[in-house]
């Protein structure tokens, strides 16, 4: 089930997570790897960004590896698991660590450092921060009264599977 059978240390994780970001450069992706790893060492799953390679904006290392991970696992909560990244995650792949319950999150160049060398995540922070009228990207809420029906409809549902 595991792609490593083999106890690791955080050093050799990330070293691992730096390979695929340095293996990927070669294969004409982003300079991005990240794996999941459990606690004791072991590697779950792996993933490099694929942006291009794939024609998919999502296609970041973490978010692949996190996709990886939950197939592998048959799950989709990541409790007891940690992303070691090459890079401080982004905006998107922060909220999907988030969302996966991830316990820890280990990583080695800066957001900085990839925004020296052109992937600026400055501005998606930026308009995080703002009230949504005074985003780029204009917003519009439309049929709420519609919408709303089906989270009272969740809400009552007595099994659901909550997340």
């Amino acid at each position: 089930m595991f792609l490593i059978i083999e106890i690791m240390t955080k050093e050799e994780l990330m070293r691992r997570a730096i390979e695929l970001a340095e293996t990927n450069i070669c294969n004409n992706g982003g300079p991005f790897g990240a794996i999941i790893a459990d606690k004791e060492g072991n590697i779950i799953s792996e993933g490099s960004n694929r942006v291009t390679f794939d024609h998919d904006p999502t296609a970041h290392a973490e978010i692949n590896s996190i996709r990886k991970a939950c197939a592998t696992l048959n799950t989709f909560d990541l409790k007891g698991y940690e992303i070691y990244s090459s890079c401080e995650p982004c905006p998107m792949c922060l909220g999907a660590i988030y969302w996966a319950h991830l316990d820890h999150i280990y990583y080695a160049n800066s957001r900085i450092d990839a925004q020296n060398i052109g992937f600026d995540d400055t501005f998606i922070y930026d308009e995080i921060a703002k009230d949504i009228p005074d985003r780029d990207i204009p917003a519009t809420q439309i049929l709420r009264d519609e919408a709303i029906k089906t989270f009272t409809e969740w809400k009552n549902k007595e099994d659901k599977i909550e997340y």
